[in-house]
């Protein structure tokens, strides 16, 4: 009885801790332009301030639901090092785009989820 109990227990426990995990971001930065904001961080998985820049990231796209697209621009892929060819980013850096796919805003992490939902309410 007690095996069965734990057992449940820690498969309760692991589905909470699936649901609670970040949900990843989409590197394909085709959303630009869309119809929606986009907004683009600039991601170096050597900066220490990356993964906190993602959690403000997190919480901002749940404020929003789906209203905005948040994306990732990573550092050695081919459409990554592509964005920061044409935009001339720097690592750490945020880039936010109107509907119509036009750069709009750009500064460096870390920012709040409330700056960040700010300024994709500017666009709107």
């Amino acid at each position: 009885m007690f095996i069965i109990l734990g057992l449940l227990g820690f498969a309760a426990f692991i589905t909470l801790l699936i649901f609670m995990m970040p949900k990843g971001f989409k590197t394909t930065l085709n959303e630009i332009g869309e119809g929606k904001p986009a907004l683009v961080f600039v991601y170096d998985p050597n900066r220490a301030i990356s993964p906190s820049q993602f959690e403000q990231m997190n919480i901002a796209r749940d404020a929003l639901g789906d209203t905005a697209a948040f994306l990732s621009a990573q550092l050695a892929t081919p459409q990554g090092d592509q964005f920061i060819e044409t935009y001339q980013a720097k690592p750490a850096e945020l880039f936010l785009f109107n509907r119509q796919g036009q750069a709009v805003e750009r500064g460096y992490a870390p920012k709040s989820a409330e700056e960040l939902i700010r300024w994709i309410q500017k666009t709107e």
